[in-house]
């Protein structure tokens, strides 16, 4: 049995940036995650994918973003369960929660928290002949390693983020980038709608707006597609097509767990917590929903900080705890790599 103060559910951004706002309480924390490694969607489907709106990094690839954190978090030798999923949550007569793995590993702690992302997902795929033919033989629905398409013909088709920051993105390493979408508004940030728009000004991509791609075409391997646009047809050569239509998520065993639900996602009280329906158990990062919500990083990082706060007073109750900023601690050079100095910051526990 693994014991814990604060078992956090899902080792993506927001579960990571836990254990640090964790340790500053003196708090010890466990992760459990399915991946192999640490850093959810961002370690595992796009490390190579750059992140614009971390605060103080006008730009930072999702992988070193993952490694920052666990650089950060270090000094308090957080534990891992990797590799493994949760499946099921037992409350005992002592208020402690016990979580068991689909490998049968036990956890114990008073805390929960479910910092799952989407969850369990798959790319959601557009509905073509030979599809699965082509998939990993010219066909990708996630680019792990952007070097694969250096100097090669790119098709991009979707119309959010992902798509507008790809085509940003291999503009630079493809020799041709064209993207396609079956409208000409895009749901994406209006910046990278306009960087887009300029790239394709400076004739450095191709936008083929409205128009969707048709069929595949190859024999072995993917070479060209075919793009309907109004009521013409059209074939287009290529090396790689990449939809991009986001992900289906879906929770998994947890949304068995008696927790509210709501479209796929775990309802919480925003108004101070982010604590669930279920005292004890939190939900923080794009796994839960409440009014307002946004699925930014930064806000899981916001909600990790005052879900922590939570867990120490459900700890200990009889204790008081004293926020206290880094700054007054008369420590230098915080950087992570003193646990004496970082657990000697910020919050004196009385």
């Amino acid at each position: 049995m693994i014991k814990t103060d604060i078992l956090i559910i899902g080792a993506g951004p927001t579960g990571l940036f836990a254990v640090f706002e964790a340790g500053l309480l003196k708090l010890k924390c466990h992760l459990i995650d399915s991946l192999p490694m640490p850093g959810g969607q961002c370690a595992e489907i796009y490390p190579k994918k750059p992140i614009y709106d971390i605060p103080s990094h006008p730009e930072i690839l999702a992988g070193d973003l993952v490694k920052n954190l666990e650089q950060q978090i270090a000094p308090f030798q957080p534990g891992y369960t990797l590799g493994e999923s949760a499946v099921s949550i037992e409350k005992t007569e002592d208020d402690q929660f016990i979580v068991t793995t689909d490998k049968g590993t036990q956890h114990q702690a008073p805390v929960v928290a479910i910092a799952g992302g989407l969850g369990t997902f798959e790319p959601r795929k557009p509905p073509l002949e030979r599809l699965d033919f082509f998939e990993n033989k010219g066909l990708n629905y996630i680019i792990k390693d952007p070097d694969i398409y250096r100097d090669k013909r790119i098709v991009i088709a979707g119309g959010g983020d992902s798509a507008l920051d790809w085509t940003i993105f291999l503009e630079k390493i493809a020799s041709s980038v064209t993207l396609i979408h079956r409208r000409n508004e895009f749901r994406g940030a209006l910046d990278s709608v306009e960087k887009v728009q300029q790239l394709k000004n400076e004739g450095k991509i191709k936008l083929i707006t409205p128009a969707e791609v048709i069929g595949l075409e190859g024999e072995t391997t993917l070479s060209s597609l075919s793009i309907k646009r109004e009521e013409n047809i059209h074939q287009l050569e290529c090396d790689y097509f990449i939809p991009l239509f986001g992900l289906t998520p879906k929770l998994g065993p947890i949304a068995k767990w008696g927790l509210e639900i709501e479209k796929n996602a775990i309802k919480v009280d925003n108004t101070l917590d982010y604590q669930t329906n279920i005292t004890g158990i939190y939900a923080i990062g794009d796994v839960n929903t409440y009014p307002g919500k946004l699925k930014l990083i930064l806000c899981g990082f916001h909600e990790a900080t005052l879900m922590c706060q939570s867990a120490f007073k459900r700890i200990f109750p009889d204790k008081r705890n004293v926020l206290k900023y880094t700054t007054v601690s008369g420590v230098s050079g915080f950087d992570g790599s003193s646990k004496q100095a970082v657990k000697s910051t910020i919050k004196k526990i009385q």
